[in-house]
């Protein structure tokens, strides 16, 4: 089954930039999600884009700052984040999932990877 893996997360002060991978493990065509949970909290949908990557879906929070893309000829989706801030600290994971702005994820969740921003 495929399965995808994230990477890129780290520590970063507030304003920086992060580049997110999520690296599947073989071809998808179906649409993927970045999600994040923050302690204490829910985990939540962030950004999404179509399998063609020609539509992109992005929560409210993160509009404007966040950029989502695909390399279908690699098996990765990447999110572009900008101007973080320490809200946006939180573990990052990506899923396929099914179409829709959030969608429904459908595969079981990896490790995901760490975003800390200080202030």
């Amino acid at each position: 089954q495929v399965q995808e893996v994230e990477s890129g997360g780290g520590l970063v002060q507030a304003g920086g930039s992060l580049r997110l991978s999520c690296a599947a493990s073989g071809r998808t065509f179906l649409d993927i999600g970045w999600y994040r949970q923050a302690p204490g909290k829910e985990r939540e949908f962030v950004a999404g884009i179509s399998w063609s990557g020609g539509s992109t879906y992005y929560a409210d929070s993160v509009k404007g700052r966040f950029t989502i893309s695909r390399d279908n000829a690699k098996n990765t989706v990447f999110l572009q984040m900008n101007s973080l801030k320490p809200e946006d600290t939180a573990i990052y994971y990506c899923n396929a999932k099914s179409g829709g702005v959030a969608g429904t994820p459908l595969r079981p969740w990896g490790p995901g990877t760490q975003v800390t921003v200080s202030s």
